[in-house]
């Protein structure tokens, strides 16, 4: 019997196998991976993806899916799931507790909360290998969007100063129940190596980044004006005159440099 979704947790069960089998094959996980679901719902990738690795640890808050979910997991692997917020599950606590150096995460993440989901995964990306995601388009868009672009923005930069965002296809409404009313994309995101990785103070890059684009029509010498003048603009090498969706990550980078007083 098929769960009722809930509003509440912005449930919508994907259901086309064709779109499963596509996340899967994206995935392609392997019996030496740990990986990690977020949000396996009724289960239509958990069960895929337990059946290609052999074991699999699912995140879910709903206490309905769980028994459901468990049952049908039985013949197919090795399934083990955390009733859990995901925003309060430690991942990098989580692979050290089982031995391994990082986790592979996937899942279908709810719309109303997969920006603080992103920017959780993100804290933990020393132990995170991949994470495949299906979101909203939108949502996906503003991640891999360039500077200059009018969706680039804090998701933008903040993603892409700690991974690699590579769209892979879209995923339109008839293939879940309920159907969203807006299409969804899936997209693979690669943390940078420590060698890849900037060597800035990860809340001083959260300030400039979020006065930076709090208000985009103003010009930097505006917008950060209670964390840098336009002298220590310049001395980050960006125009004070600039807008924030001109800058490339590496510029807030500097910025949050000249900012931290290095």
């Amino acid at each position: 019997m098929s769960a009722r979704p809930k509003k509440s947790f912005g449930q919508h069960f994907l259901h086309d196998r064709r779109y499963i089998e596509r996340i899967v094959s994206a995935v392609a996980p392997r019996a030496e991976d740990f990986v990690v679901e977020i949000g396996p719902g009724e289960g239509a990738l958990t069960l895929p993806l337990l059946a290609a690795a052999g074991k699999l640890t699912a995140i879910e808050l709903d206490t309905d899916l769980i028994p459901g979910l468990q049952a049908r997991a039985t013949a197919a692997g090795e399934l083990h799931i955390i009733h859990a917020d995901v925003l309060k599950v430690d991942f990098t606590a989580l692979a050290h507790s089982h031995g391994v150096e990082r986790l592979r995460l996937a899942g279908n993440l709810p719309y109303y909360i997969s920006s603080p989901i992103l920017f959780h995964c993100v804290e933990h990306a020393g132990a995170i290998k991949d994470m495949h995601f299906m979101l909203q388009k939108e949502v996906v868009e503003r991640m891999a969007s360039e500077p200059g672009s009018k969706v680039y923005g804090r998701l933008s930069v903040m993603l892409q100063l700690a991974c690699r965002v590579e769209p892979l296809f879209t995923v339109p409404p008839e293939a879940f129940r309920p159907p969203p009313k807006v299409d969804s994309a899936v997209v693979r995101l690669v943390p940078l190596t420590p060698e890849e990785r900037h060597d800035a103070n990860h809340e001083h890059v959260y300030a400039i980044v979020k006065a930076a684009f709090a208000q985009r029509r103003k010009t930097l010498s505006n917008a950060l004006k209670q964390l840098l003048d336009s002298d220590g603009i310049r001395r980050a090498d960006v125009d004070p005159k600039a807008r924030a969706e001109t800058l490339a990550p590496a510029d807030f980078v500097r910025l949050a440099k000249v900012y931290g007083g290095s």
